[in-house]
């Protein structure tokens, strides 16, 4: 083990469970102490109880959050104030520089407007193709298990491997381009991961076929939880089957799919791996998104603060979306919950 993380770990191990403790048994409020039992001794009261229960279930989460997120975040913080290039001291402080010349480079901003893109798409494409792709597989069928198996094949595929494979079907003259010869559709014939006019919409491709298996899961599990009795009684009364889906199940699949929107969005603004196996970036920064541009520059270039900073950037970014995500879409399921809610009913 490292100096690092050693340091690290005596961080948690020292630090963290005092502030619980501190907090929990100084900052809030004690209760009243029990009466006496019959031999005179005071029992621990059930309130002290659930409180040493809690710093005893709660520490330990806390400390391994504390070193894994916390620390190494702001270790990220301080390491992009610096121009370092990961092996020399770090003492070359030039504050705010490296995001300054990060969010004036054109590469950069191209980057965040690819994930962008990616994330629009996906709500576009990915949304609908999964959620009626679930509703067929919801309905009674022959082989349907064998169905949602090939379906979700996909997304447990290691990346590397779906990257490799795409890789090699995409190449000139490979799979894709022999199947659209043997179809007469020679003119159809591009250079799929080589064009920047069409590589980007080439990897949402993959990135579809990878995915979408996850959506179409997710929405099966949610129609679990759609009671029948209100699809039998509104075809009953004359409703057609597109009718009651638009009516009844997706507004009752609502919550799964918003979730599933989240997910989707979050890991849109983190891609990596699928782009950095298939074109690197390229072409010519065509496919760049955020995460690979800061390893090309933290790692390839040996700019450790300057990619640390766009790894903030790209932090902060992911932030802010999920906040107004978690504002404006997610409080929607909690509305029930909410104090007005609550005192309006009683």
């Amino acid at each position: 083990m490292s100096n690092e993380w050693r340091k690290r770990l005596e961080i948690a191990v020292l630090v963290v469970p005092a502030v619980a403790l501190f907090v929990l048994f100084a900052l809030v409020p004690p209760p009243p102490p029990p009466g006496p039992d019959r031999q005179g001794r005071r029992p621990m009261s059930n309130e002290w109880r659930k409180r040493l229960e809690i710093a005893v279930l709660v520490v330990p989460a806390v400390a391994l959050f504390v070193l894994f997120a916390l620390v190494p975040m702001g270790q990220a913080i301080y390491y992009s104030l610096f121009n370092w290039n990961g092996l020399g001291p770090v003492d070359d402080f030039v504050g705010i520089g490296n995001y300054q010349q990060a969010l004036g480079d054109s590469v950069f901003r191209g980057a965040i407007l690819n994930n962008f893109v990616i994330v629009v798409l996906s709500l576009a494409v990915q949304l609908p193709l999964g959620l009626g792709i679930a509703l067929l597989l919801n309905r009674p069928l022959r082989g349907r298990t064998a169905l949602r198996t090939m379906i979700f094949v996909p997304y447990v595929l290691a990346e590397v491997i779906a990257g490799v494979i795409w890789l090699l079907m995409l190449q000139p003259r490979g799979v894709v381009d022999s199947l659209l010869a043997g179809a007469g559709l020679d003119w159809a014939r591009q250079l799929w991961l080589g064009d920047q006019d069409i590589a980007l919409y080439t990897l949402f491709v993959v990135l579809t076929w990878k995915y979408v298996g996850f959506a179409i899961i997710l929405f099966l599990a949610g129609l679990q939880g759609v009671p029948l009795e209100l699809n039998e009684a509104a075809a009953l009364d004359g409703a057609s089957w597109w009718q009651i889906q638009r009516n009844i199940t997706i507004p009752l699949l609502g919550p799964t799919i918003r979730i599933w929107a989240f997910l989707s969005m979050i890991g849109a603004l983190q891609l990596f791996d699928m782009v950095w196996i298939l074109t690197g970036g390229g072409p010519g920064n065509a496919t760049q998104t955020m995460a690979t541009y800061l390893i090309q520059q933290g790692f390839d270039r040996g700019r450790l603060g300057y990619g640390t900073a766009a790894a903030v950037i790209l932090f902060v970014i992911s932030l802010f979306v999920a906040l107004l995500y978690q504002r404006f879409v997610l409080s929607v399921d909690n509305t029930d919950d909410s104090p007005k809610k609550r005192k309006a009913v009683r």
